[in-house]
């Protein structure tokens, strides 16, 4: 049986990515839009408002939450690059998740994402490994690099992902 809390495995990281795993990280990130996209075409918006496990999002929560925690962690990254180890802001997913914009329909936030991860993605593309190095504080994770939040959020772009199959395929 599949774990629906995380279904692709929790995120791991061991260190700073190889030229390999860095491209492959790149490369989820960038194309996530337009798979988000195949992904949601043809389905209901009551199939939307389904949760993908008991006590989780609902479909619809997760493709918004998508938008915010990755434009979000594209701000992070431009702080990060721009000047010397700032310390960004925490923020409560799941009060996020609760405010009326999560309802909307999924496809303003899914053509969203779209700009945003090509954005993000030709950014990253366009770093040397210096840069990836490069540090900002997190209020509760302590000093983070590029490198972790690009593999982080390669791996959560997928997370997400199977939790909406989970949601639209069970």
């Amino acid at each position: 049986m599949t774990d629906k809390q995380f279904p692709i495995g929790k995120f791991t990281y061991t260190g700073l990515l190889d030229e390999h795993a860095r491209l492959h990280a790149i490369e989820l990130i960038s194309t996530l839009g337009s798979r988000l996209s195949e992904l949601l075409s043809g389905y209901s918006d009551h199939l939307m408002d389904t949760p993908y496990r008991p006590n989780g999002w609902t479909a619809r929560q997760v493709v918004h939450h998508l938008f915010d925690s990755h434009a979000t962690a594209y701000m992070r990254i431009k702080f990060a690059l721009t000047q010397d180890n700032p310390t960004i802001m925490a923020y409560n997913q799941d009060d996020w998740a609760a405010l009326a914009d999560s309802k909307m329909p999924v496809h303003v936030s899914a053509s969203a994402i779209g700009g945003l991860q090509a954005r993000l993605g030709f950014l990253l593309a366009s770093l040397n490994h210096e840069d990836f190095e490069k540090t900002l504080q997190h209020p509760e994770r302590g000093s983070i690099t590029i490198d972790y939040l690009t593999a982080l959020y390669s791996w959560h772009g997928e997370h997400h992902l199977e939790h909406i199959r989970l949601s639209l395929h069970d």
